[in-house]
């Protein structure tokens, strides 16, 4: 487990992925992600509203930084490059460059989270099938836990086709031992009426249960004249029948369930107790792919404890963040908008009569959970070693002193000074890089034909 290198109640503006290379591993024990859907559409709150000012583009083309991520995802992580290409082959570019910013992101993600942490991946029906697949092949098929519908709409009519009316929640845990609070609801009507169909003379509602063990592997004896297998001891039964508890019927013995003394319903992977944000909710802010409190509390509740701490790194209106204060979370958010910080602490300042203080941050974390590296251009000589005397970049012989030690990933990206984020670039190929990713040369190297992206 690590030690967070950043304070509660944190709300970041940047790019995400910048912002978690920057964190502690292990740091996070629940993650609800509400990325863009690649749904081709360009989204922005109402002017007037709360969110006003808040938008995003959900269009998706294989840039250049596409183009060299997917080298990087070939070189270590074989399972999601062959499903990227997969998706290009089936569905295209839109959807392959899509996937690739999702699973540079998601494998940020799978490093964050504690060995019994969750993560919950928000979509719809236009990538939900390939995003399974992308989460199996980056959390492991073992780690699937749920595919959860959430019904958002009671009709919607669609003179074509059958009308889509929910959106997909898929649930994975980072290892089989995770999190898991079951949660509960009330019984509906209907449910009393069909499963409650008995009264006792007080008036109390009871259903019936078998007193008999799968396979008839309970204690057997002699019970109101027959002679069986039972599923509790003989004293638990004459116990049960001096409670009143025991239906008899035709030498059948049943027990009593009574609705008063049931916590509800256990909640199953289809939700359809959680309305969407109506025009006139009060917790309705303007922000265009808002969701609503309760469903955010049930993850929150279902995938967490008290004191735990909730990353979003999509945090849009900072609907999960709102409802892990109020379940006694700790929380961290990641926006590319100003407007998130804003909102944050509108919402905060409702929830709550005493001020609670945010802490908004713009810069990039420093990871202090590995050992403090040397001046990092102390490193030459091993990186000329280990690299045989090739640059990184153009894969061409140089002379020791040709080279330049430069990041990977640059600091002001989220990279450290250790040797693990070091290499040796010639001259010329550390121009072309100047302070960006390394996926930047590589795809410009690429274009002059310099190289091909590995």
């Amino acid at each position: 487990m690590g030690t967070p290198n950043w304070a509660n109640r944190t709300i970041f503006t940047g790019d995400n992925l910048d912002i978690m290379r920057g964190m502690n591993s292990e740091t996070v024990d629940l993650i609800y992600l509400d990325p863009p859907f690649n749904s081709n559409k360009n989204y922005a709150a109402p002017v007037g509203s709360k969110a006003a000012g808040a938008a995003f583009k959900d269009t998706w083309t294989l840039s250049d930084l596409d183009v060299a991520w997917m080298g990087l995802i070939a070189d270590q992580e074989p399972a999601v490059y062959k499903l990227l290409e997969a998706a290009r082959l089936t569905h295209g570019k839109g959807m392959q460059s899509y996937l690739c910013m999702m699973s540079v992101r998601l494998l940020e993600m799978r490093r964050l989270l504690k060995e019994k942490g969750s993560i919950y991946l928000h979509c719809d029906s236009t990538a939900s099938h390939y995003l399974r697949l992308l989460m199996d092949a980056v959390f492991g098929s073992g780690n699937f836990r749920n595919e959860i519908l959430w019904k958002r709409f009671n009709f919607h009519a669609d003179a074509k086709r059958f009308g889509k009316v929910t959106d997909t929640l898929l649930f994975y845990s980072k290892t089989k031992s995770y999190v898991f609070n079951q949660q509960r609801v009330e019984f509906s009507q209907e449910y009393i009426k069909s499963k409650f169909t008995h009264v006792d003379d007080d008036g109390r509602r009871f259903r019936l249960d078998n007193l008999n063990p799968p396979g008839g592997r309970g204690p057997v004896y002699e019970f109101s004249g027959v002679t069986k297998a039972w599923r509790f001891t003989e004293a638990k039964m004459r116990e049960l029948e001096n409670q009143g508890r025991i239906y008899h019927k035709s030498r059948v013995a049943q027990l009593k369930r009574y609705l008063d003394e049931l916590d509800g319903q256990a909640v199953h992977n289809i939700w359809s107790d959680i309305s969407p944000i109506n025009p006139r909710a009060k917790e309705r802010v303007g922000y265009p792919t808002q969701k609503p409190l309760a469903l955010l509390e049930r993850i929150i509740k279902a995938s967490s404890n008290e004191g735990n701490v909730v990353l979003d790194p999509f945090a849009g209106c900072a609907t999960s963040l709102i409802a892990a204060q109020a379940e006694g979370r700790k929380w961290i958010g990641i926006d590319l908008s100003p407007k998130a910080v804003e909102l944050v602490k509108q919402r905060i300042d409702a929830l709550t009569a005493v001020p609670i203080k945010i802490n908004p941050r713009t810069d990039i974390p420093q990871r202090t959970d590995i050992d403090a590296p040397i001046y990092y251009r102390q490193n030459k000589h091993v990186l000329f070693g280990q690299q045989e005397g090739v640059c990184n970049g153009c894969k061409m012989d140089f002379p020791f002193k040709i080279f330049d030690v430069d990041h990977v990933v640059p600091k002001s990206r989220g990279g450290t000074d250790h040797i693990d984020n070091l290499q040796l670039l010639c001259s010329s190929c550390n121009r072309i890089k100047g302070d960006r990713p390394m996926e930047f040369l590589m795809a410009q190297l690429a274009k002059q034909g310099a190289t091909t992206v590995y």
